[in-house]
């Protein structure tokens, strides 16, 4: 009896093992599937930012990347009473370089809000709300976004227009690049896109120019970082008007 009694428990063991075996063999041959045909999916973002990238596949020099982030910019400063004034002398979004019709994807779910609307961003753009008193603008785009109608749903990843050139909008040859904000308050204000997009920003920038910011001498620290840049009023006050910058 007790031989039977061993038996059964070894042959249990035996099937239990086997079953573990199989399972293992299972996941193998799913992962491997996902792998070989769906190579380019993503896991979910483990941020809590709601928004992705506006250009497929990674950065690099022949495909995108960034080349002025938000705020305090030098570019912005040196144009702080002309370009930038009414942004408060600060860039109001992030530029990213690209080649000329490079589709622009939406950066979220949401709707259509604007077509060439009263946004800037010349010749042409395209203003997507998400809910949640958020919007995102992209701007100097080539053509009109003719393909869309406002209401329109759209998600992540649906191309919202084409990447174009504000300085040369009919040979695209100057500085073709995509200005994209993300506002607040009812369009009222810019707030810092970095915030808000799930990317690995020191990669996005290639190391090139996109961090340099201005520096005010009598606040050395401030805004002198990427996730440190104060959110815009639209009409407001010049923000960096400083006494005395750092010279280099």
């Amino acid at each position: 009896m007790l031989c039977q009694t061993l038996k059964v428990r070894r042959f249990s063991s035996m099937l239990a093992s086997f079953n573990v075996g199989i399972w293992k063999i299972g996941l193998f041959i799913a992962i491997s599937f996902l792998v070989i045909f769906f190579p380019n999916v993503s896991p979910a973002s483990t941020s809590g930012k709601p928004f992705s990238m506006p250009f497929a596949g990674p950065p690099s020099y022949t495909t995108w990347h960034v080349s002025q982030m938000y705020g305090n910019t030098k570019i912005a400063h040196m144009q702080r009473n002309t370009v930038y004034d009414e942004g408060q002398g600060l860039h109001f979004g992030i530029d990213f370089s690209a080649e000329c019709g490079e589709p622009v994807l939406a950066i979220g779910d949401g709707t259509v809000f604007s077509i060439d609307g009263p946004w800037g961003a010349w010749p042409h753009n395209v203003v997507i709300y998400h809910g949640n008193d958020l919007y995102s603008v992209y701007g100097h785009l080539r053509v009109r976004s003719s393909h869309l109608a406002i209401g329109q749903a759209v998600v992540a990843g649906d191309v919202v227009g084409l990447n174009g050139d504000w300085q040369d909008p009919e040979n695209c040859t100057v500085s073709p690049h995509l200005h994209l904000e993300i506002r607040t308050d009812s369009m009222r204000r810019a707030v810092n896109p970095v915030d808000y997009i799930d990317a690995n920003w020191d990669d996005s920038t290639l190391g090139i120019s996109g961090h340099l910011f201005e520096i005010d001498v009598s606040n050395l620290g401030r805004w002198q970082s990427i996730y440190d840049q104060p959110s815009i009023r639209f009409g407001g006050p010049i923000l960096n008007n400083y006494y005395k910058r750092w010279i280099e």
